[in-house]
């Protein structure tokens, strides 16, 4: 079966879960946490070479403060786990934005951790804006391009999955996912489940890639 390298992955519906739970908004955050980390596995058992987490966007900063709050302290959370496992570790995003949890700040150059190993990126406080600042792209090849973002260490991402039912992208990597298969999960994310990931594989393994030809 032909396997994507890299993947990237919006997990989405958080907040719709909490309140179908009874619970407030923000709580559904913290919940997300089992998930990522067990697609984390199912990426390396499946020969993934890179996955990206959509953790949370500029945009998001805009949220009620207590729902910015509970979504920044569970991205923290998450990659303290993601640390502690044998991968290539970096945290993207504007990190001078006070919306930027500090304690990742260590994390925005890629740290090889327990002997490396898969790449995983996690998007933070990332906004496509801040990604494109200062580019310019007349006369140039799409490698130029490429290292002028400030994600030029991500690359090229070949299938975006989204859980939550949504088709929209949000602002993820916009060059590097722009010829990147799209599939959507209709479980809200805290309920994920292995076969997420399988379907979406065995699919993205019948499409057909062009890349534009």
């Amino acid at each position: 079966m032909r396997i994507p390298n890299h993947v990237g992955i919006i997990p989405d519906g958080n907040r719709r879960w909490a309140r179908q739970a009874g619970l407030e908004k923000q709580e559904g955050y913290s919940h997300g946490l089992g998930p990522g980390l067990e697609l984390l596995k199912l990426a390396r058992q499946a020969g993934i070479r890179e996955i990206t987490y959509y953790g949370f966007t500029t945009d998001n900063c805009r949220r009620p403060s207590e729902q910015v709050q509970a979504f920044s302290r569970a991205c923290v959370q998450a990659v303290e786990r993601i640390a502690e496992q044998p991968v290539s570790l970096m945290v993207a995003g504007d990190s001078r934005s006070v919306c930027f949890p500090p304690q990742l700040r260590e994390y925005t150059t890629r740290k090889d951790l327990n002997g490396g190993g898969l790449r995983v990126n996690f998007l933070v406080n990332y906004g496509w804006e801040w990604d494109l600042a200062g580019l310019q792209a007349p006369g140039k090849s799409r490698e130029q391009i490429r290292q002028q973002l400030r994600t030029r260490d991500i690359s090229r991402v070949d299938l975006v999955i989204r859980w939550g039912g949504m088709r929209r992208l949000s602002g993820f990597l916009p060059v590097q996912a722009v010829y990147a298969d799209f599939y959507v999960v209709e479980r809200l994310w805290p309920d994920f489940q292995p076969e997420d990931f399988a379907r979406a594989l065995e699919w993205y393994a019948r499409q057909d890639v062009t890349l534009g030809g």
